[in-house]
């Protein structure tokens, strides 16, 4: 059996295989960074608190301590907390500067003192 390849088709391939090679890199790097990007000790201490603080909202309602509405506001404080740290890893290369994590620890101690215990 022959394959008759026209000149295009030989282009279309060359290139289909070289973005393949490249989308392959792209996806390898990305996986490798988002492992990094998680497991940086100042975005993870960021986000610990951000996840303890959420869990302190939930026993205060539960607990008949804060209402509903002053719960979701506190969850919406965090929320964007928790955007801004992404938005600045984001420019970081997966990761945040002290003088950034001093500011959302900031952002985060204001919050956490409208909670309770």
């Amino acid at each position: 059996m022959h394959i008759h390849f026209t000149h295009n088709k030989i282009l279309f391939m060359k290139k289909l295989a070289v973005t393949a090679s490249l989308l392959g890199m792209i996806l390898s790097t990305a996986m490798a960074q988002d492992k990094w990007q998680k497991d940086h000790p100042r975005r993870s201490e960021v986000n610990h608190r951000l996840n303890n603080q959420d869990k302190r909202i939930h026993k205060e309602v539960k607990e008949g301590e804060m209402s509903k509405g002053e719960a979701a506001r506190l969850h919406k404080n965090d929320h964007e907390i928790r955007k801004e740290e992404r938005g600045m890893a984001a420019q970081n290369h997966g990761h945040i500067t002290k003088q950034e994590q001093k500011k959302l620890n900031h952002q985060e101690n204001r919050n956490s003192k409208k909670i309770g215990n």
